[in-house]
């Protein structure tokens, strides 16, 4: 492995590392609130929209997010939902990430205590007030080392994009190695994941200690 060899294939490789942060940015600003929402609906005692949203969980868990992928960008243009490659993608990774995030959240307001929400009555809060000041600060503590672990699995699942097409890291260090005939493209993608799920881990460490006032 010669430093002129690496010099020559990280800019592809930084490329495609590129387009596997844009995909993991936007399935964490989309999947998480969505997450949220969704989790409020499986606790709500409105029992059409409890099974909708409960149908909606087993369906993205139940099935491969290999699956979801093929059947967002092959599939949905059949009935005229077109989606571009990226957007396909993304569509797929929130739609997914959310359904895990959700029964994450969900058991995170399962674990407050009743009588929190009676004394939040008590100091005459609204139940909006109630979930924003009082509930949601304390299952983002408890729910925290489970989203992690999802957080870091997002990182490597953005890899499955290749099935579509995009040029991801590992698709770009599958080219380099396949035209190469060397591994060390696939070495060096490898580096180039464990850095990311390294930032990732210490960013999640910070707002675990952000949060370990609520105990």
């Amino acid at each position: 492995m010669t430093l002129k060899y690496v010099a020559e294939i990280m800019p592809s490789l930084l490329q495609g590392a590129e387009l596997t942060l844009q995909i993991f940015f936007w399935t964490l600003v989309g999947s998480l609130p969505l997450g949220l929402l969704v989790s409020l609906g499986l606790t709500s005692k409105f029992k059409p929209l409890k099974w909708l949203l409960n149908f909606y969980v087993w369906l993205m868990r139940g099935t491969p997010l290999l699956l979801q992928l093929i059947f967002v960008f092959y599939g949905l243009p059949i009935i005229g939902i077109v989606f571009d490659r990226f957007g396909a993608a993304i569509f797929a990774f929130i739609l997914n990430y959310a359904a895990y995030f959700a029964e994450i959240f969900r058991g995170g307001f399962q674990s407050i205590d009743e009588g929190q929400y009676e004394a939040a009555k008590v100091l005459r809060l609204s139940y909006g007030q109630t979930i924003r000041k009082i509930v949601i600060p304390q299952v983002v503590k408890i729910v925290i080392p489970s989203i992690g672990n999802e957080v870091i699995n997002l990182v490597k699942d953005s890899s499955l994009v290749y099935v579509i097409g995009l040029g991801d890291l590992l698709r770009a260090g599958n080219v380099a190695t396949s035209r190469d005939v060397t591994l060390v493209p696939l070495i060096l993608v490898a580096v180039i994941y464990l850095l990311l799920i390294g930032i990732c881990t210490f960013v999640l460490h910070k707002v675990e200690k952000r949060y370990s006032y609520f105990k």
